[in-house]
């Protein structure tokens, strides 16, 4: 088994899944780390919704429309942004909770090199592209998806104001959003379960590292989900539970996300309403084909990439080789 003292030659070799394991040794670590990640989570929610709303009152709301506007009953620019917020708070959480108990810095929760490799991450944005048109394609050829279908017999909504500002948001934070949801879930969580899992073999600690944090992700979007939208949302994040592991990093599935929500958020500043879209309900079944189609292309399509540029997928040792565990005891 390779060395876990961080003194010592980090272990080379590991999955994404198992990077904890260059640091200190202890399954308290991730039993801790995970508790801890939530409360500093929620307390950096906490801060922003204070942040927000002394903004808004500056700019002339009064405490009473300041907290309407954050409701949430009604989405609003204010609200869209302070949700946009305080997933982006997650990052710097996730950073902190590695750095304490696992002696990680920044990139190691981010890939398997160490750093994010924005290349490659500008290759996945291309290829969410791609698979967000077959999508679209998809569910024009298919019956009525629920809330999920496009429906633009109403024609445009009108340039407003409040369409601008929501514009604005999606563009400015929206990114931040998605990549502090994939940081919490398919970063710790995957590597902290994964980690737990460790003992049982590495396809049964994987297989842990992508289900149960896809699992939590879709139930975190709310226990009053119609089923459809539920099994929506866990199969994109198996999807980017598979593409962490595949790909060796965060970077296929922080560009999945956010080419997924700008085309969910401009779609329904276009032709619906955001309120809807923030807050999804009356899901159909014909919703899954259309998932599946977006879902699996994207996964073929990120992880051929993959294959074909030699995106690393496994941490390297100092010569730049992959060295197994195997190898290592033979050594």
């Amino acid at each position: 088994m390779p060395s876990a003292d961080p003194t010592g030659p980090a272990p080379v070799g590991l999955r994404y899944d198992e990077l904890q394991r260059r640091g200190p040794e202890g399954a308290w670590r991730p039993l801790a780390g995970i508790p801890l990640l939530l409360v500093i989570f929620f307390a950096g929610q906490l801060v922003m919704s204070v942040v927000v709303t002394l903004v808004l009152v500056a700019g002339g709301d009064s405490s009473t429309a300041a907290v309407d506007k954050l409701s949430g009953d009604i989405a609003t620019p204010s609200f869209l942004a302070l949700v946009n917020l305080g997933w982006a708070a997650a990052i710097p959480a996730v950073w902190v909770v590695a750095r304490l108990l696992h002696g990680q810095t920044p990139g190691w929760v981010t890939s398997v090199a160490g750093a994010l490799r924005w290349r490659w991450f500008a290759v996945c944005l291309g290829l969410a592209v791609v698979a967000l048109a077959l999508t679209v394609l998809a569910s024009g050829m298919l019956p009525d998806q629920g809330s999920s279908t496009l429906d633009t017999s109403g024609g445009a909504n009108p340039w407003t104001s409040t369409v601008r500002d929501f514009l604005l948001v999606i563009v400015l934070l929206t990114p931040l959003q998605a990549a502090g949801e994939e940081y919490v879930f398919r970063g710790y969580l995957a590597q902290a379960f994964g980690g737990l899992a460790a003992r049982a073999g590495a396809r049964v600690s994987a297989a842990v590292a992508v289900v149960v944090p896809a699992l939590l992700f879709a139930l975190a979007h709310g226990l009053g989900q119609d089923v459809p939208i539920f099994l929506d949302r866990f199969a994109f994040g198996l999807v980017a539970g598979l593409l962490v592991i595949l790909t060796g990093g965060l970077e296929a599935g922080i560009a999945m996300h956010v080419l997924n929500n700008f085309l969910a958020f401009g779609l329904a500043l276009a032709f619906s309403d955001m309120t809807e879209a923030l807050n999804p309900t009356g899901g159909s079944w014909w919703s899954i084909p259309v998932t599946l189609v977006q879902s699996v292309g994207y996964l073929l399509l990120a992880v051929g990439a993959a294959r074909r540029l030699g995106v690393q997928d496994r941490t390297r040792g100092p010569e730049g080789g992959v060295i197994l565990e195997a190898e290592q005891a033979d050594g």
